[in-house]
């Protein structure tokens, strides 16, 4: 259920871009991430740093798009979050004292400390590359492409990267998990 309602404002976006074009959409967008943020905020009084990092390059990002009547900015957003996540990913390699990757999965595995570095590393090389491909994406695609990328491409990109990984992660599982 989380999935869905973290996905609700790109189901909205990509609905709207369909029925009415970009600017209707992205007008959509910005509304349906309010909306989430402070659904969330009224029912758990706490926001997650993913959100409100979204909250912000939505509002930034579609108001420049709205009031410039320029597509392009709203068609970064996904390369800049990328780019800010992989980032994250990176520094957490050297401050503090566990990688975002251990410390979002260790309640579930365990994993030598190389390892979880290892796999941080190629989440944040994942993200910067995802960021990347946006662009290609961009300039070489019209805005229809685009949309159908944002939607399918990145989340089909995103769901073979972690098929990816589970089968990495399995030779360290139990035995006993791996029966199961």
């Amino acid at each position: 259920m989380k999935l869905l309602f973290d996905f609700f404002p790109i189901i909205l976006f990509f609905g709207a871009f369909k029925l009415y074009g970009i600017y209707i959409a992205t007008a959509v967008a910005i509304g349906a991430t309010i909306l989430q943020v402070t659904f969330t905020w009224i029912r758990y009084r706490k926001i997650e740093t993913m959100h409100w990092i979204t909250l912000i390059l939505i509002t930034v990002m579609g108001g420049l798009t709205l009031y410039l009547k320029d597509e392009q900015f709203i068609k970064l957003k996904p390369s800049i979050i990328n780019w800010l996540f992989g980032a994250a990913f990176l520094g957490s390699q050297f401050f503090g004292k566990r990688p975002f990757v251990e410390r979002m999965m260790s309640s579930n595995i365990e994993l030598p400390k190389p390892v979880w570095k290892r796999l941080n590393i190629v989440w944040s090389i994942y993200f910067i590359t995802l960021g990347f491909v946006n662009l290609y994406v961009i300039n070489n695609f019209d805005t229809d492409t685009w949309v159908n990328f944002k939607l399918f491409g990145m989340l089909g990109l995103t769901i073979l990267f972690v098929i990816l990984q589970a089968l990495y992660l399995a030779k360290y599982m139990p035995k006993d998990e791996k029966e199961n």
